[in-house]
Formats: C-alpha cells, structure tokens, sequence
C-alpha cells in the first residue's frame, strides 16, 4: 500500500492513497513481475476466510520497487514506529526516488527523482493515520489462498481493495474506478505483507499506471522514520 495518491493534492487521489499499499507479481529467479502478470499459484482450501490484512503499528523491511513499464527496479523499503509509517524507493543514484509517510495523522508524499518530472513539492493530507488505513482493509475482498514462486516460497493470502467514484447503489450508474490494490500478506499473519501491487490514480508518473513492491524481508518491530524537511508544516 504505496501513498503515492498524494503525489497531486486533489481528492481523488486522496481516496485512491488509501489503498496503500498503499498498498505486486512476485518475481522468480531473475525474472521481474509484468503488468496484469503473477507467478503466484492458486492453492484449493476449503478453510474459512481469514482475517483481512492489517498493517501492524511497528515494522521494517526490504525489497524492490519495480515500474515494469519503464524497465526500473529500485531499492525499497519500509518502516513503521508507533503508528506511523514510510515506504521509500530508490535513491540519489537511481532513476526513480521517492518517499511515501503516515506521520502523525498526515499522508505525505515527495518525489525527488521520476523521468519527466520537474516539480518536486511535497504533498501533504491531514486527517489520515494508520488506523484509516486499516478500516479500509477491512473492506478487502478476499481472492484466495496462493503461493508465490520466490526463494523461498512464500504462503499467502490474496486480498483486493478498489476505490470507486462515487459511491453508488447497485445498477446502471456512472462511476468511476480509481484505483485498485492486490495485497499479499503471510497466510499465518495478516500483519506480515509481502507484496502489493498498485493501480489506478496513485500512479500518475507512471504511463501504465501500476507499479509493485515486492518485500524481500518484513519484520515487525520498530522502524525509522523520518519526516523530509520538505515536509514540515510552516511555522
């Protein structure tokens, strides 16, 4: 569940940011996921749904940003403390850099690197936390039990989350999708995400627009984080 929805400061984006993550294909041995593409392997149980995904309060990992259109794959990695959280991707060195917070009830983004870009302000939204966050994961559709072909394997549970616009009943109305998200979290903990895969509005720098974050490593004890000095409110 990246956070790159506040990339521009308007509302939809705003509601596409939720899906997070925010917030991905899993990639086999020297293979990289494709848009619309997974090496994840369906697995038949008839257990009942598990609970859905939940981002816990503390957490650190590692792994790949990767824009598979634009043949990029960066660094990524994400933490969280105490409730707040950040995902940042590749660096001074690389094609593509950017930082993504919930720090202290604010959705941040700043992007300092993208091919075409040549504004670099920092957007902020008050009034969303982690909590947000997670009700909003509790209205993910599960898709089902699967296994994603990596070193090592890795059992988990699929979960879709989609913003539409506007919120309408059931029938011939005019909506619009915004976004969509995959989430791939720890069959055993739901706290455990180990890819997610975004599409729609919160990729706006993208030309498909889907991007993946694939976790090498996710441990969920404190973090680092740190809000850009671009960031901070005006005082």
């Amino acid at each position: 569940m990246g956070w790159k929805g506040v990339r521009r400061a308007a509302a939809p984006a705003a509601l596409a940011a939720a899906v997070t993550l925010v917030l991905a294909a899993p990639p086999s041995a020297g293979a990289e996921p494709r848009a619309g593409t997974s090496t994840a392997t369906a697995r038949q149980d008839a257990s009942p749904t598990p609970p859905p995904p939940r981002l816990p309060r503390d957490l650190r990992g590692k792994g790949r940003w990767i824009v598979r259109d634009l043949d990029i794959t960066v660094p990524f990695t994400w933490e969280g403390r105490n409730g707040d959280s950040q995902m940042t991707a590749g660096g001074l060195q690389y094609p593509i850099w950017f930082t993504n917070l919930i720090h202290h009830g604010t959705l941040c983004t700043l992007t300092y690197k993208w091919p075409g870009l040549n504004e670099h302000p920092c957007s902020a939204i008050p009034g969303f936390s982690l909590e947000d966050l997670n009700r909003g994961f509790e209205n993910a559709r599960f898709v089902g039990r699967e296994t994603l072909r990596r070193t090592p394997q890795r059992h988990v549970n699929h979960w879709r989350v989609g913003v539409v616009f506007p919120q309408l009943p059931p029938g011939n109305h005019p909506r619009l999708p915004l976004a969509l998200g995959d989430i791939y979290v720890d069959e055993n903990d739901r706290g455990t995400f180990w890819q997610v895969l975004q599409f729609g509005v919160q990729n706006l720098y993208d030309p498909e627009p889907d991007e993946w974050l694939v976790m090498d490593t996710f441990e969920q004890r404190p973090g680092t984080v740190a809000l850009p000095a671009r960031c901070e409110p005006p005082r």
